[in-house]
């Protein structure tokens, strides 16, 4: 009997995901801040991947998303942490200083978004670029970048959701352990449901544009069928609606597992209104676009 209870005790120890024991990685003499470092990678890696993109439909070249990079990510880091310092402003009433203490978490993604795509929209077009195509390239960017920058949450042991006892748990010191909880309660690895589901987001992109791209690249008859009806694509922009809405939904439920505390009216989390926000504007304009664009082409066929 007493070799079947530590065989059991055994498994569920494997089984959990364990959190790391310090927020720093040490890399020889360096001591490196594993939150900082985290978003650092996602930006590198969000650069990267809008990098080739720009080149592979010639719209520019990896140096052109460095360079709108360079001022998008200071900017988005920024507005991160306004959003969280806002919608959080009792946690810091009285302690400003705590504001700047960004290395400690706390980044709102919503406000991240936004004002690294505004900054990001203003350098691309004083380099001359299009702005639609600029978020069609950076649109699956975002989801790898977000999908990394969530492991800094890990690192920090914070914003996990409730107790369970599926396989996958969580566990969390006791130091980080939320009051009335038991030490060595298991929690909703949120950070990593949230890495996958973006991780899986920007696989979806890529591919969709890749067919749209390939739809609008093939050859067309020079007699289209008069009764056929206009080609379907991803127009320029489409792309970062839909990444909004998708980010959006995965975000929605996500945020419903969290425990932290945040501000919420109708049984709802503040982020989960925004999130209902975001997805209704981006399917809704998706829907707008979308005929507007069938109407053009409907109305060029009719015959004169």
């Amino acid at each position: 009997m007493n070799l079947l209870v530590a065989a059991g005790l055994s498994v569920n120890v494997v089984a959990s995901i364990p959190s790391p024991s310090s927020g720093s990685l040490e890399l020889g003499p360096l001591r490196l801040n594993a939150y900082g470092l985290m978003i650092a990678l996602g930006a590198i890696a969000a650069t990267w991947l809008m990098g080739r993109r720009l080149e592979s439909r010639g719209w520019g070249t990896r140096d052109d998303a460095s360079s709108i990079a360079i001022w998008a990510v200071p900017a988005g880091v920024v507005g991160a942490r306004i959003y969280h310092v806002i919608t959080d402003w009792e946690r810091f009433d009285g302690r400003l200083v705590d504001v700047f203490k960004i290395w400690q978490g706390g980044l709102g993604i919503w406000g991240g978004i936004a004002a690294g795509v505004v900054v990001g929209i203003l350098i691309a077009r004083r380099r001359g670029f299009s702005v639609l195509n600029t978020l069609t390239a950076v649109a699956p960017a975002l989801p790898l970048a977000q999908a990394i920058g969530r492991f800094g949450n890990w690192f920090n042991q914070e914003l996990f959701g409730r107790a369970t006892t599926l396989p996958w748990g969580l566990e969390i010191d006791d130091k980080h352990l939320p009051r009335g909880y038991e030490s060595g309660t298991l929690f909703h690895p949120t950070f990593l449901y949230e890495a996958i589901g973006n991780l899986v987001l920007c696989v979806v992109l890529l591919q969709l544009d890749r067919r749209a791209s390939m739809r609008a690249e093939s050859p067309v008859s020079a007699e289209p069928p008069v009764s056929a009806e206009p080609p379907t694509y991803l127009r320029p922009g489409r792309l970062f609606l839909i990444y909004t809405a998708g980010y959006s939904l995965l975000r929605f439920f996500v945020e419903g597992l969290r425990i932290d505390p945040a501000k919420a009216a109708g049984g709802l989390r503040l982020n989960q209104w925004t999130s209902i926000v975001v997805f209704v504007v981006s399917v809704a304009w998706l829907v707008i676009d979308s005929r507007r664009a069938n109407v053009k082409p409907a109305a060029q066929a009719q015959p004169d």
